[in-house]
């Protein structure tokens, strides 16, 4: 599924680069690792008397609970001609039940859930959502009544639809450059045709079109029971509390025929496979890819510790060989997959501009044999542990979510039998040597591999046939007997009464702050948090893209990316090793409005992380060899942009909303022009930090583990006798821009595009506005939740998209509000049509906004808020950009009582913010196919430009 990424104040993310352009120039990273004896996840475990395994873990930092359920049963559960029936149920288990015949996500949508989602792969599927305390019994109703009630609620109409929806999300993967059908190509290459592994999990789109209602009805009879899940409920609950509801909602449900766990069947091939595949890509990319060993195995922890000093960061030998040494690569990585009955390990390699694809792949070939044969150093392999420790406790910050503590219960329970393997994993983390490492990588990376070479072509990968395993089944399989050793329990759960109501919420409390200033008057703020030894800091700056007015475009994203390429006595190479061994992590980047350099130290490293960090503020090396090699790798990424069809549309529409002249006028990217960025010099680099990485414009906001009095002290040593220029510029002046006076319609042609990317936006006013509340709430009705106007026509009605949202992100001048969706090809025009009609009587008022849409959003925007403070991440941005646009230190709970004040009549007033009539089109589509049809809709004046926005006709 694909839901809305929703961050503070709830809009749909438009786009990674919008978001990323429109929110904090660098995410506050997510915390390193204490060491492994330090990691622990606490839980009992309880099995039902109908086989369903309950896992419980309690954590009482925020008033959630995260309710997780895998089920055991993936793509590799189905059979050649029946591909694609795991995930298609995933889909159709969010379309109501028995007992509630109405969209999965509503009731949760009026608790204020968060983190919800659910997806599937290759050995299981799962449902997860993080809910406020109060609302677990709606939660456990939910999930117990698509368990146990599901198939009643399941007609023609029910599957067309959701077979459409998943036909979009697959033409929406085939349709990106490098896209899905390369990856369907390469597991093809390496499992025979008989392995589970060898189609792909989406299915191929002659068996969604062939399944029958009896095939998915049999399907989900088949395996969709007690006995094949595991419930995991992690947060603010304990076991008593769990076992009491788990055995109420689900102890009733009958158990289904037990899935048999399929021993491992990794492939052994007898040679060296290659193939080309011509694709409609700026450069080339190699793959090569090796069947390794399974989820669990013995040699598992060794080979993500070969993967990681392979290719798996910045100071690994693939990116010193290929990226900075002999410079044949823009970049590389490498990745170990661990699947139930097999792994596999791949190297990605994207050739430089004017290198033969040959050259790379020998010397990727050269790495691994030099790997093997000398085995990593002790050095080495000691970052490659620390890196891997940091990534998993990265994500067990969080209780629910991808890599929650949850998901790590649910995950070990699933595949290996017991809900704390992870600690197995830790323990082989501490055990690996460098001669078990570099044995792995010897067992496993020999003869056999797969090696794909994408090349530049006319004709994009998604022309390819797909691979017809079997013929598309014509009859529903036969049914399997249910387990005869599980029972059920009598519950008094009546559903005859509906979905339970929540009546009581939990109170918002938001961390208290301390402030204190250097004696150069760099503000600091501070939110204690001591719960894990991780202390977050980011310095932030005005003077992001904006700042790019009077300058080359690029400059700011380009300078700032510039100051973790080497600084103080580190070169590049040598910081990546250094922030790897202190177990920090060091990132810089900008947004529209600021520029930050975010850090995450471990408290017992606090100190020399920072000494790192007041290296790359203020003294970047900004090397000459250095710079040509990002300037390299830059442009490359600017004509990846290119290709892209979804960054193609965010490049060209803001000049067009903005106009010439405008500091917003760039590509909302922030990579800015291939002339540009050819153009910039060092001394642009030097005058941009000179200009703008100053004392006296930075503010500090540090969270977690430390107090005032002890890292007050530490900053003002690094940064208390920095002295900036009494010269520096203004910020750019934000000029106010009138809308165009008709509609206009922009087409970018993508020859041989199955899908079109329809944009369509204006601008608002800034998020300082008084008025932006009420709007932000109003476009919540139109499309920045997955109930909303837009999803719940294109993607749920007429399911011609996997999904449609809209929203405006947040700038100190005019919002750019954006209304987005990937359509299938031949109904482009139908759809402008559809947006074009929701979008007026939404803003007309032909379609009021009802009570019942408000009380969504209401719910959704401000039940969320007790439990949206979890992570440090969290707090540190919501104080960002409190402080960024200038709001005072109450402005959530602002928020939240003018959410709570909203009426249908107040939203209707803010809807009327959109004009129809001053609309932008863009969309980025096969013109041979879409052109006639679009120019025939009469939306305002069609113009075709390209993908820098210059006329075309």
């Amino acid at each position: 599924m694909s839901l809305p990424a929703s961050s503070f104040p709830r809009a749909a993310a438009l786009a990674l680069a919008l978001a990323a352009a429109l929110a904090a120039p660098a995410a506050a990273l997510a915390a390193p690792a204490p060491p492994a004896a330090a990691v622990n996840i606490a839980y009992e475990e309880f099995t039902l008397p109908n086989g369903l395994r309950v896992i419980v873990h309690t954590d009482r930092k925020a008033p959630i609970v995260a309710v997780n359920v895998w089920y055991h049963v993936g793509s590799k559960n189905e059979q050649p001609g029946r591909t694609g029936f795991a995930h298609l149920f995933e889909h159709l288990m969010f379309q109501g039940s028995e007992n509630h015949r109405d969209e999965f996500f509503g009731p949760f949508e009026l608790v204020g859930a968060t983190d919800q989602n659910g997806t599937t792969n290759l050995d299981r599927t799962n449902y997860f959502q993080n809910v406020p305390t109060t609302a677990l019994d709606m939660a456990l109703w939910m999930e117990s009544d698509r368990m146990g009630h599901l198939l009643g609620a399941i007609d023609q109409k029910t599957l067309d639809e959701q077979r459409g929806v998943v036909q979009n999300e697959k033409r929406q993967g085939e349709n990106q450059p490098y896209g899905r059908r390369i990856s369907a190509r390469l597991y093809e290459a390496l499992f025979p045709a008989d392995h589970p592994y060898s189609w792909q999990t989406i299915g191929s789109m002659a068996d969604l079109d062939a399944a029958s209602l009896d095939d998915v009805k049999t399907w989900f009879r088949s395996w969709y029971g007690p006995n094949n899940a595991v419930l995991v409920l992690a947060g603010d609950i304990d076991a008593a509390t769990a076992k009491e509801k788990a055995l109420r909602y689900f102890g009733d449900i009958p158990a289904t025929a037990t899935l048999k766990d399929l021993p491992a069947r990794i492939p052994k091939r007898a040679r060296d496979t290659e193939e080309s595949i011509p694709d409609r890509v700026p450069q080339a990319r190699v793959y090569r890819a090796w069947p390794v060993a399974e989820f669990g195995a013995a040699d598992g922890t060794d080979l993500e510790l070969f993967a990681q000093v392979l290719g798996g960061s910045a100071a690994s030998r693939l990116d010193e060989r290929l990226v900075h040494r002999d410079r044949i690569a823009d970049s590389a990585s490498v990745s170990y997959n661990a699947a139930e009955i097999a792994g596999t390990l791949v190297v990605v390699a994207n050739v430089k501009q004017g290198v033969e694809p040959a050259k790379v792949r020998a010397a990727i070939d050269e790495e691994i044999q030099r790997l093997i044969a000398q085995g990593p150093s002790a050095e080495e392999l000691e970052r490659a542990k620390t890196a891997s420790r940091a990534e998993f406790v990265r994500g067990v910050e969080r209780i629910g979510g991808f890599g929650g503590k949850s998901d790590v219960l649910a995950r070990c329970a699933v595949f290996a039998g017991k809900p704390g393997c992870y600690r197995d994993d830790l323990a082989a983390l501490d055990k690996a040597s460098v001669a078990s490492v570099q044995a792995a990588g010897r067992k496993w990376l020999g003869v056999g591999s797969h090696t794909i070479v994408v090349v530049p072509g006319d004709t994009p990968a998604s022309a390819l046939p797909e691979t017809a395993r079997a013929a598309p089944a014509s009859r529903p399989a036969a049914l399997p007997t249910p387990d005869p050793r599980f029972t059920t329990v009598k519950s008094d759960v009546d559903r005859s009464q509906g979905v339970p109501q929540t009546k009581t919420f939990p109170a918002l409390k938001f961390p208290q702050r301390q402030s204190a200033r250097l004696a150069n008057g760099i503000e600091v703020v501070l939110v204690e948090r001591h719960e894990t030894p991780v202390v977050q800091v980011q310095m932030e700056f005005p003077g992001g893209f904006s700042a790019d007015l009077g300058r080359k475009t690029g400059t700011a994203s380009f300078a700032m990316a510039m100051l973790d390429e080497g600084a103080g006595d580190y070169g590049a190479l040598q910081l990546s090793a250094r922030k790897e061994t202190l177990g920090a992590e060091l990132s810089s980047g900008a947004a529209l409005d600021s520029a930050s350099v975010a850090l995450s130290a471990l408290s017992d490293k606090l100190e020399p992380s920072l000494d790192l960090l007041a290296d790359v503020v203020r003294r970047p090396r900004f090397e000459a060899g250095e710079i040509e090699r990002v300037r390299a790798q830059w442009l490359a990424g600017i004509k990846q942009e290119k290709a892209r069809p979804q960054t193609a549309a965010l490049r060209v529409l803001p000049p067009l909303l903005y106009g010439e002249g405008h500091a917003y006028a760039i590509p909302f990217t922030g990579s800015g022009t291939e002339a540009s960025i050819a153009a910039i010099q060092r001394e642009d680099l030097l005058r941009f930090h000179g200009d703008w990485l100053q004392p006296r414009r930075a503010r500090v906001i540090v969270v977690g583990d430390t107090t005032l009095a002890q890292i007050v002290p530490l900053l003002e040593r690094r940064f208390g006798d920095w002295k900036g220029a009494a010269d520096a510029p203004a910020a750019p002046a934000l000029a106010t821009v009138a809308r165009p006076k008709a509609p206009r319609v922009f087409l970018v042609d993508q020859p041989g595009a199955i899908q079109s990317n329809v944009y369509v936006g204006e601008l608002t006013e800034p998020t300082g506005d008084k008025g932006a509340i009420d709007f932000d709430f109003a476009n919540g009705v139109l499309g920045g939740e997955f109930s909303s106007r837009l999803n719940m026509n294109l993607r749920e009605d007429k399911h011609w998209a996997y999904g449609a949202y809209s929203g405006s992100g947040s700038a100190l001048g005019q919002r750019p509000w954006i209304a987005r969706a990937a359509v299938q090809s031949d109904k482009t025009a139908e759809s402008l049509a559809e947006l074009k009609r929701e979008i007026q009587a939404f803003s007309d008022g032909k379609r009021p906004i009802l009570d019942a849409e408000v009380a969504k959003v209401r719910a959704a925007n401000t039940l969320s808020l007790p439990g949206a403070y979890e992570t440090n991440d969290a707090v540190l941005d919501q104080i960002g950009a409190d402080l960024r646009y200038g709001r005072p230190a109450d402005y959530i709970l602002q928020y939240k009582a003018r959410n709570e004040a909203m009426t249908p009549a107040l939203a209707q007033a803010a809807a009327k913010t959109l004009d129809p009539a001053a609309l932008t089109w863009v969309v980025v589509g096969d013109l041979s196919k879409i052109e006639q049809p679009v120019r025939a809709l009469d939306l305002g004046e069609v113009k075709v430009i390209d993908n820098d926005g210059k006329p075309v006709r």
